[in-house]
C-alpha cells in the first residue's frame, strides 16, 4: 500500500495519465519541462568555473559581431594587396623575423598617411597580422600560435602607440561625430574606423595579458612593460583607460551615437583586468596588505572555499508546493524519504526540532516563493522504491570535492560586536558600563568570560576597519601625523584620474546596463547600442532575421557581461586600496539607481537567461575563417549550442550579485531599499539556478534583509532560514534571523548617508585637493626671512619702478588706528 501511496505523488506537474512513466523518460523530458516550469525541480548541476575570464578562443570570437563576418576577408585582401608588391613570392610565415619587423615598419610608417581612405587599408592589413594570418593557416591551433606571434611583434614595433594617436583623432573628429547625429538610421559602415581600431587594441591587451607556458622570457618582459604602460598616466598624462572612459561618456550623451560601444567596453573591461589584476592577484594582495597592517592571516582561501561548494536543489514551484498539499489533504501523507545528497540539507543532519507537521506551515501555498524546496524530489522516491538501473552521472564522481562535515566559513566577529556584547552583559548583571573596555570581565558569571574568550578567538579585523581608523586620526591631527605617503599603485592612478568625473561614468555604465538589459522595453529616447550590430541593408529573408536576432541579443548579453565586470573589479580593487574610495563609488552607484536596476535585471525567467543559445557556434572566430562555412538552416540556428547553460550569461548574473552584495553590505539604508523594492521574491526565484556560487551571493542578500521582512515571512521560508545557516558566513551574535538586532529597530537612514558622504569628501579634499587653503599651513613670521625671499619680478620692472612705488605705496594712506584694534 505504501508503494502506490508513493507512485501517485504527482511527478514534476505532469498530468495523472503521465505518471506512471519511467525514471528514464522523467530525464529526457527535462529540457521540455525547464521551459514550460521555472520551478522545475530537477534541473541539472552546473558544471560552471566562475573566473576572471572564459576561454581565451571565446573571449576572441565575442569581440566581432556575425555581421562583421564580410571583413575578414577584406582584411586579408588589403594585406595581401600590399604584401605582394613588397615581398614578391613569398608568404608571411617563410619571411625571418628580421624581414616580418622590416615589414611591419613599413606598414607602421604607412598609418600616417593623411588620405583616409588609404590609413584605413593600412589598418586593416595590420588587423589581419594581429587575427594571425588565417589564409596561411590549417587549423584554429595555427592561428592562434600565429596571431599570438604576430600581436607580440607588433607590440614590439611600436604599433599600439601610433593606434592610439589614430584613435584619439577619430574620438574627436567632429564631423564624424555630427554626421551620424543627424542620421536616422546608424549602422555598422558608420563605425568602421573605430572597429578596426579598437579590434586591433583588443587582440594585443588580451593576447599579452593572457600568459602561456612556453612563453619566452622577452615575451615575458613585454608583458610586464605593456602592463605598466596601460597603467601610469603616459597618454596625455592620464592612463589608457581614462580615455575609453571618456569615450562611453561621450556616446551616452548622445554626442557620438557612431561609437561601437561593445568593443570599448570589452576593450575597457581588459585594461582594467590587465593593469589592476584578476580576482587571485586581488586574494594575493589582501594577503600581502594585511602583512602590511600586521593583521592576522586570512581565515581561508575565499576562491576556494565558493569553489569547492556544493549547489542546492531549486525551489518548488507554486503548481508542486499545490498538489503536495492536495495529496496531504486527501490523507495520502507518505513517509519522510531519504533526502537527495546535494540538496539544501547538505550534511544530511534532520533538525531535531523539527517535526513532520511544522512541513504544512513551511510549504505554504499562498506564498509563491514560499521554501526554497520541496519535500523531496519525487524521483526520489520512485528511487527509493523501485531502484531503476543509476543514469550516467553529470560528471566524474573523480571531480566531486569531497567536501566536509561543518561550515564552510570560518566565523567572524567585530571588534564593535564584542563591545555590544559586553555593553549588554555589563548593564544586565552589574547595572553600569565601561565604554568599549573589552579586557575587564570583573562582577561577570563565568560564562559570559567564555563567550567573550569563543568571540575574541573568531575576531576579525578587516583592512577597512584600520584605513578608517588611520583616516580618523589624519583627520584629527594633521600637524602630528605629518603628510601621508600614497603609494602610487595602478588603482590609485586610475582613482585620480576617474575622481573629476566619476559620477559621469558611472551614469553612463549604467545607462548602457539597463539599454542592454532583457528586461528593459525599446524605447524612443533610450540610447541606441546596436550602432555596430547592424548591417547597412536589412534582412530581406527568414533566414537573416533570425541570424540577425541571435546577434543582437548576442551583442546585448556581452555588452551587460562587460559592464558587470568592470564594475566589480573596480570595486573590489578600490576597496583594497582604500575604503573610502570603495565607497565613493558605490555611493555613485546607489544615488544612480543601480539597486532597483540589478533587481530588474533579475525579474526575469532567470533559467531561460541563463540557458539561451544566442550563438551560432560555425560563425565564431578563428572557426569561420579556417573552415568552410556549412549552408546554415533555420533549424541550425535554433538548434544552437550544445551547451548547458551561457557561460557569459551566468558570469553576468553572478558578477550583478557580487555588486549589490557589495554595495548593500553594514550599509542598513540600502539594505531597506532591498525591502522596499521587494527583492525576496525576485532573489529567490534565482535559488532556482543550481550554481553554488550564484546560490551563495542571493543567500547573502536575503540574510541582510530578513530581520526586516517579518516574523511571517521567515517562518513561511524556513528552507530559505536553513540554507542561509548552511552556506553564508556566520557572524557569532548576529540576529539576523530573529529580528531582535539593534540594527533592526528604526534608523536615520538618510543621516546614515550623509555622514558617509561627508567622511568621504573630507577623505578627497585632504588627499586630493591640493590647492586648499589649509588653515593649519605654517605662516613664517620673520620679518628677515620675509623680506629675505627672492622675488621673480617682470624683466621691464625697473623702468616702472618708481610709477609703481608712487602707486601701490605712498599713495595709500595707512590706517595706523584699524591695524592697532585689529591686534
Amino acid at each position: 500500500m505504501q508503494q502506490t501511496d508513493d507512485m501517485e505523488v504527482p511527478l514534476l506537474n505532469d498530468s495523472n495519465s503521465n505518471r506512471q512513466k519511467s525514471l528514464a523518460q522523467e530525464r529526457d523530458g527535462f529540457s521540455h519541462q525547464l521551459k514550460d516550469s521555472e520551478g522545475s525541480m530537477e534541473s541539472p548541476n552546473l558544471e560552471f568555473e566562475y573566473g576572471d575570464t572564459d576561454g581565451f578562443t571565446a573571449e576572441l570570437s565575442e569581440l566581432y559581431s556575425y555581421t562583421e563576418e564580410p571583413e575578414f576577408s577584406l582584411n586579408r585582401d588589403y594585406f595581401e594587396e600590399d604584401f605582394k608588391n613588397h615581398v614578391k613570392g613569398r608568404r608571411w610565415m617563410e619571411l625571418s623575423l628580421e624581414e616580418q619587423r622590416a615589414y611591419v615598419m613599413r606598414l607602421l610608417d604607412a598609418l600616417e598617411v593623411t588620405d583616409r581612405d588609404k590609413r584605413l587599408k593600412v589598418a586593416r592589413a595590420i588587423l589581419y597580422l594581429a587575427q594571425g594570418v588565417f589564409d596561411e593557416c590549417d587549423t584554429e591551433t595555427d592561428v592562434l600560435y600565429w596571431s599570438r606571434h604576430n600581436v607580440f611583434l607588433l607590440y614590439d614595433m611600436g604599433i599600439f602607440t601610433a593606434l592610439l594617436e589614430l584613435l584619439s583623432m577619430e574620438i574627436d573628429n567632429n564631423q564624424a561625430c555630427s554626421t551620424a547625429v543627424r542620421k536616422p538610421a546608424i549602422s555598422l559602415a558608420d563605425s568602421t574606423e573605430l572597429r578596426v581600431l579598437l579590434s586591433i587594441m583588443y587582440l594585443m591587451v588580451e593576447t599579452i595579458r593572457v600568459e602561456m607556458e612556453g612563453d619566452s622570457p622577452e615575451r615575458k618582459a613585454a608583458r610586464e612593460a605593456f602592463k605598466t604602460e596601460l597603467g601610469s598616466p603616459l597618454y596625455n598624462g592620464e592612463p589608457f583607460a581614462l580615455l575609453l572612459f571618456t569615450m562611453v561618456t561621450k556616446f551616452c550623451s548622445m554626442n557620438a551615437p557612431h561609437f561601437p560601444m561593445k568593443k570599448v567596453l570589452l576593450l575597457l573591461w581588459k585594461t582594467i583586468l590587465f593593469t589592476l589584476g584578476g580576482f587571485e592577484e586581488l586574494q594575493e594582495m589582501k594577503v600581502r596588505m594585511r602583512e602590511q597592517f600586521n593583521l592576522p592571516p586570512l581565515p581561508e582561501d575565499s576562491i576556494k572555499v565558493v569553489r569547492n561548494m556544493r549547489a542546492a536543489s531549486p525551489p518548488a514551484s507554486a503548481m508542486e508546493l499545490i498538489e503536495q498539499q492536495q495529496q496531504q489533504k486527501r490523507g495520502r501523507r507518505s513517509r519522510r524519504p531519504l533526502v537527495k545528497q546535494d540538496s539544501l540539507d547538505t550534511y544530511n543532519e534532520r533538525d531535531p526540532f523539527k517535526n513532520d507537521d511544522a512541513r504544512d506551515e513551511e510549504d505554504d501555498p499562498e506564498d509563491v516563493d514560499s521554501g526554497i524546496e520541496g519535500e523531496v524530489d519525487p524521483l526520489d522516491r520512485d528511487v527509493i522504491i523501485q531502484p531503476p538501473p543509476p543514469p550516467p552521472p553529470l560528471r566524474p564522481p573523480t571531480e566531486r570535492v569531497s567536501f566536509p562535515k561543518g561550515l564552510p566559513w570560518a566565523p567572524k566577529v567585530r571588534e564593535k560586536d564584542i563591545e555590544h556584547f559586553l555593553e549588554t552583559s555589563r548593564n544586565k548583571f552589574i547595572g553600569f558600563t565601561l565604554g568599549n573596555d573589552t579586557d575587564t570581565l570583573v562582577g561577570l558569571p563565568r560564562p559570559i568570560h567564555e563567550s567573550v574568550k569563543t568571540l575574541k578567538q573568531h575576531k576579525y579585523v578587516s583592512i577597512a576597519e584600520v584605513q578608517i581608523k588611520r583616516e580618523e586620526e589624519l583627520q584629527q591631527c594633521p600637524m602630528t601625523m605629518g603628510e601621508e605617503e600614497v603609494e602610487e599603485s595602478p588603482a590609485e592612478i586610475l582613482y585620480l584620474g576617474m575622481l573629476p568625473s566619476l559620477s559621469q561614468y558611472v551614469i553612463a555604465l549604467l545607462k548602457l546596463l539597463l539599454a542592454a538589459a532583457p528586461t528593459s522595453k525599446a524605447k524612443t529616447d533610450s540610447i541606441n547600442i546596436l550602432a555596430d550590430v547592424l548591417p547597412e541593408e536589412m534582412p530581406i529573408t527568414v533566414l537573416q532575421s533570425m541570424k540577425l536576432g541571435i546577434d543582437v541579443n548576442r551583442h546585448k548579453e556581452i555588452i551587460v557581461k562587460a559592464i558587470s565586470a568592470l564594475l566589480l573589479l573596480l570595486l573590489k580593487h578600490f576597496k583594497l586600496n582604500h575604503i573610502y574610495q570603495f565607497d565613493y563609488v558605490a555611493q555613485h552607484l546607489v544615488f544612480a539607481n543601480c539597486i532597483p536596476l540589478i533587481l530588474k535585471f533579475f525579474n526575469q525567467n532567470i533559467m531561460s537567461y541563463i540557458s539561451a543559445k544566442n550563438s551560432i557556434c560555425t560563425l565564431d572566430f578563428p572557426h569561420c575563417v579556417v573552415h568552410e562555412m556549412p549552408e546554415l538552416t533555420a533549424e541550425s540556428l535554433e538548434a544552437g549550442d550544445s551547451n548547458q547553460f551561457c557561460w557569459r550569461n551566468l558570469f553576468s548574473c553572478i558578477n550583478l550579485l557580487r555588486i549589490l552584495n557589495k554595495i548593500t553590505k553594514w550599509k542598513h539604508s540600502r539594505t531597506m531599499m532591498l525591502v522596499v523594492f521587494k527583492s525576496a521574491p525576485i532573489l529567490k526565484r534565482a535559488l532556482k539556478v543550481k550554481q553554488a556560487m550564484m546560490q551563495l551571493y542571493v543567500l547573502k542578500l536575503l540574510k541582510i534583509q530578513t530581520k526586516y521582512l517579518g516574523r511571517q515571512w521567515r517562518k513561511s521560508n524556513m528552507k530559505t532560514m536553513s540554507a542561509i545557516y548552511q552556506k553564508v558566513r556566520h557572524r557569532l551574535n548576529d540576529d539576523w534571523a530573529y529580528g531582535n538586532d539593534i540594527d533592526a529597530r528604526p534608523w536615520d537612514f538618510q543621516a546614515e548617508e550623509c555622514a558617509l558622504r561627508e567622511s568621504i569628501e573630507k577623505f578627497n579634499t585632504r588627499r586630493y585637493d591640493k590647492n586648499q587653503n589649509n588653515e593649519f599651513t605654517p605662516v613664517d613670521n620673520c620679518l628677515q626671512s620675509v623680506l629675505g625671499q627672492r622675488v621673480d619680478l617682470p624683466e621691464d620692472f625697473h623702468y616702472s619702478y618708481e610709477m609703481w612705488l608712487e602707486r601701490e605705496v605712498f599713495a595709500q594712506p595707512i590706517q595706523w588706528e584699524g591695524l592697532l584694534q585689529a591686534q
